[in-house]
């Protein structure tokens, strides 16, 4: 953006920049979904994507042809193949300028891309995302700022012998948590209670380095995304989470969605919450990290005790439900202030009273999302599936299509939803696999977090609009990678 511009000093003057935005900026990702929307608020925003959830539809989602490509076994493999196709760069030329770039995942080769075709990348660079994404790492750093993790030790672990003897040393009992420094927290997160619990995941333990060995609490999961700037960290709402549901996830920790509204959790566990994620995200400036972040925390049902979880250094599958907030649309989406941060303009702004004003609970609507994943171990060939756009839950608990639109603001009433289709007609389906999202008005889950009928009927109706062909033999299904690489 400009080099040289006058301080911006409140959100109007933030909002009328962006408006009047001149530099092309592009999200890169197998869909727009994590950003969903937010070309309505940057002007000259487009997103480059290899999934088409729209059928062409929406006016600022380009992809480009299919052509022959390596398997691809991450997301940053996608974004580096689209990053080249002829299509994209043919696209990004002619529309001139100065490009950016942002994205869900990206590598040092996706650097190495992006300043080829003569743009950049507005995230901190790779190699220290990786870093602190290491949840050995987040530890570390939730340490230093003063952020508890649940009791907890760091080890390396060759047999069950030292898994006992770190675990014994460090006072945590036996029934343990155990996470791995890498990866969605659904593949790599081990329940053990005893020798046969660690010998099924053996394999995924062993020779990983250091492991994050917990005591297993019984908790409530939840999300809180914030930014950290040179003024300071602007922090979202807090949001609970879905995790481990076998109706949409096949795996057992596995995240499947979120929920949005005022009174989530008590007003103490909230400002708790947040101001932990201020701490975290002023020692994240000290590491060198500035920008889009999202942290897990877990709520101790029995205590109230809360606790550091994870980081993810990146906007995440929650991204969408922050940035469509109430408060989003009377001030200004959260990563709106990532690209003013790496835009280089000068601005001020009161950031505790922006915080302040975020975090009353009458600034918070209420929505829900589903993240539908194919959960039997079977791999069959797509034949129909349900395209994206509003759909309709009738008296019955059926659901049906009413009418297209790439927007969730067009939901009316509990009885809609915005459904984005991800997997489509021609696509093998597999376990793991994200079929789409959901997203409606209020709450899907009850009090207890369990699964409302609602939440049950949508995500029925849904699975009942996919059609599938059986293969007629092992070979003729494609070599895919498992655990499923995480989109979202």
């Amino acid at each position: 953006m400009a080099t040289k511009h006058k301080k911006l000093k409140n959100i109007s003057e933030i909002r009328r920049y962006f408006h009047r935005n001149e530099t092309p900026i592009y999200f890169v990702s197998a869909t727009n979904f994590n950003l969903l929307g937010l070309d309505e608020w940057v002007r000259h925003f487009k997103y480059i994507n290899y999934i088409d959830c729209f059928d062409g539809q929406h006016p600022n989602v380009f992809v480009p042809g299919e052509k022959e490509h390596a398997q691809f076994e991450s997301i940053e493999d996608i974004n580096n193949f689209l990053l080249q196709h002829k299509e994209v760069i043919d696209r990004v030329k002619s529309r001139g300028g100065d490009p950016k770039f942002v994205f869900l995942m990206f590598d040092e080769q996706t650097e190495q891309i992006v300043e080829s075709i003569g743009g950049e990348i507005w995230f901190p660079k790779a190699s220290l995302r990786n870093r602190v994404d290491n949840k050995i790492e987040t530890v570390r750093i939730g340490n230093k700022a003063g952020v508890p993790s649940v009791p907890n030790t760091l080890a390396e672990i060759g047999s069950y012998a030292d898994l006992e003897a770190a675990a014994k040393k460090a006072g945590l009992g036996t029934d343990l948590v155990l996470q791995s420094a890498y990866g969605d927290s659904g593949h790599t997160t081990f329940f053990i209670k005893n020798r046969k619990d660690y010998e099924s995941h053996e394999d995924e333990i062993v020779g990983q380095g250091e492991i994050k060995i917990m005591k297993r609490i019984n908790c409530r999961g939840s999300a809180i995304e914030a930014c950290a700037t040179k003024h300071g960290t602007i922090v979202g709402p807090l949001m609970t989470e879905l995790v481990g549901f076998p109706e949409l996830t096949p795996y057992r920790g596995g995240w499947c969605g979120n929920e949005i509204f005022g009174d989530a959790f008590s007003r103490k566990i909230r400002s708790q919450a947040r101001e932990y994620t201020v701490r975290f995200g002023q020692q994240l400036v000290k590491e060198g990290y500035r920008g889009y972040f999202e942290l897990d925390f877990l709520i101790d049902k029995k205590t109230g005790d809360i606790y550091l979880g994870e980081l993810n250094p990146r906007i995440t599958g929650a991204s969408s439900m922050t940035n469509h907030a109430a408060f989003a649309h009377a001030d200004a989406p959260l990563f709106l202030f990532h690209l003013l941060e790496f835009s280089g303009v000068p601005f001020a702004l009161d950031i505790d009273e922006l915080n302040a004003r975020w975090a009353e609970p009458e600034n918070i609507d209420s929505w829900s999302q589903l993240v539908i994943k194919h959960t039997e171990d079977t791999v069959d060939l797509l034949t129909d599936a349900p395209e994206s756009g509003i759909w309709e839950m009738h008296k019955d608990g059926s659901v049906s299509f009413d009418r297209f639109d790439y927007h969730r603001r067009a939901v009316e009433s509990e009885n809609e939803a915005f459904f984005l289709r991800i997997q489509k007609p021609g696509d093998y389906r597999y376990e793991g696999a994200d079929l789409g999202i959901l997203v409606t008005r209020g709450r899907l889950m009850d009090n207890n977090f369990k699964l409302t009928s609602r939440a049950k009927q949508w995500i029925t109706g849904i699975r009942n609009q996919y059609a599938a062909t059986p293969l007629t033999s092992a070979t003729d299904a494609p070599a895919i990678v498992e655990p499923a690489f995480k989109m979202l």
